[in-house]
């Protein structure tokens, strides 16, 4: 048994019932529950529809994402998510370049590695390398200024937590963002990069080692053994690159307005909706969201 979630955001677009109707007729599904109004719905089919990918197109071009997942062990116990991009709307580091003056350069650099056009290791050392000399209190400038969360984080982190989930912040970026975005949304635990700093300036150096992909996986592996999870009980989520390796080994891997090689690894993508849609993968209504 599957379930076909349907959703968007009512910024976008509002979801039509008749869509509803028409494509759980046409695969034969059950009744449809509606977890939000005129926002997300679901139902059950017995079989994985041949033209999954051509409805999925389709739906892409009237705002609607279209996810179809097995029914079992949807509600999970753990949340493993990027920052960068996904839990905020901004790469950090660009907004530290931007305001070293070297912003563009940076932000080239940051594309190319969220793309995989670049080895993310040596992408993020030449990057911090051009932040050498920036005051550190640039930092919690560009947090007060710049930094703004995605939609839906609050009611996703403290929803799942509600329910009994571990809920972690992963990333490739630095602890200086990480812990005040964590705190602010209320995440159990973070990990990332650090910057280093001497006599108040940045040295344009990171912190050995440095977490990348791998890091990622590391994360996912080692805090679902220390809490007697299995990786199937996982739902992560990011948009670059350096996501794959946890996106590939969570039981629900979400690619959030992700890069396009992301998505062409990814059945989970999330173009319209935000991160309350994590919620509703789970079956979650809206109903039940802490706010």
């Amino acid at each position: 048994m599957f379930i076909v979630t349907l959703l968007t955001t009512p910024t976008e677009s509002t979801l039509d019932a008749a869509l509803v109707d028409s494509l759980r007729n046409a695969w034969g599904g059950g009744d449809a529950t509606w977890l939000a109004i005129d926002e997300a719905a679901e139902f059950a089919i017995p079989v994985m529809p041949d033209n999954r990918w051509d409805v999925w197109a389709d739906l892409q071009d009237a705002c609607v994402d279209l996810i179809i997942q097995p029914a079992e062990n949807r509600r999970k116990k753990m949340l493993l998510a990027d920052m960068d991009s996904t839990i905020i709307r901004q790469e950090c580091i660009d907004e530290l370049a931007a305001e070293a003056g070297v912003g563009p350069r940076v932000a080239d650099i940051t594309a190319q590695a969220m793309n995989g056009e670049l080895d993310f290791e040596a992408a993020l050392k030449e990057r911090v390398g051009l932040l050498k000399g920036l005051d550190e209190s640039i930092i919690e400038h560009v947090l007060d200024t710049r930094i703004t969360h995605m939609p839906g984080g609050y009611e996703l982190v403290n929803t799942m937590k509600a329910h009994g989930a571990y809920t972690v912040l992963v990333s490739g970026g630095f602890t200086a963002f990480t812990s005040r975005v964590a705190a602010a949304l209320g995440f159990d635990e973070n990990r990332a990069n650090t910057l280093l700093v001497e006599n108040g300036k940045l040295t344009g150096a990171p912190g050995l080692p440095i977490l990348g992909k791998q890091a990622k996986i590391d994360a996912l592996v080692e805090i679902t053994q220390a809490r007697g999870l299995a990786e199937a009980d996982v739902i992560a989520v990011g948009d670059g690159a350096n996501d794959l390796g946890m996106l590939g080994r969570a039981g629900m891997g979400v690619a959030l307005h992700a890069k396009p090689i992301v998505q062409d690894e990814c059945d989970i993508r999330i173009n319209h909706g935000d991160l309350t849609a994590l919620l509703f993968l789970q079956g979650y209504g809206r109903d039940e969201f802490v706010t």
